[in-house]
């Protein structure tokens, strides 16, 4: 098969047209998300451990980076950051001294309080672009296309 054929039959394929327009639709996304979180002097990451915190409750320092996808060495420089901000603080298991939890202070709370009605009303512009049924659709197939890959992990 000659280059070209093999270029437009590449060109044509619709696996390699999902994969970049939902690289395109997520940094378009993330780009609003991470600007709307940027005006309450909040990072995203900031944002998701807080927000994993008050909706979750205290989550051991071990499992927060696997929930909100973050490498270990990471939230050791995040929980600090919050620490110091008074928006979480640590807590030692009682039942295991290895262990240690991050839980959302008051303030924390006061604070995603004031946020978050805010960001959920963005998030609801972002996607307003679908029907609330395109929008379950598009759940359930990017479910189905992450379950798939998580499988392929081995």
């Amino acid at each position: 098969m000659e280059d070209k054929e093999l270029y437009q039959k590449k060109k044509n394929d619709p696996s390699l047209k999902l994969f970049v327009v939902l690289m395109k639709a997520e940094r378009a996304v993330e780009e609003l998300v991470k600007k709307d979180i940027q005006q309450h002097g909040l990072n995203p990451t900031d944002f998701g451990v807080l927000e994993l915190l008050y909706h979750r409750g205290d989550q051991p320092l071990q499992k927060i980076g696997e929930k909100i996808l973050l490498a270990s060495g990471s939230i050791t420089y995040v929980v600090d950051k919050l620490e110091k901000k008074g928006l979480l603080e640590r807590k030692p298991c009682p039942a295991d001294r290895r262990i240690t939890y991050a839980g959302i202070t008051e303030a924390g709370e006061k604070l995603l309080n004031e946020i978050f009605p805010d960001h959920w009303k963005k998030i609801e512009e972002i996607t307003a672009g679908l029907t609330d049924e395109e929008k379950e659709q598009a759940i359930h197939l990017l479910k189905k296309l992450g379950q798939y890959a998580d499988s392929m992990k081995g």
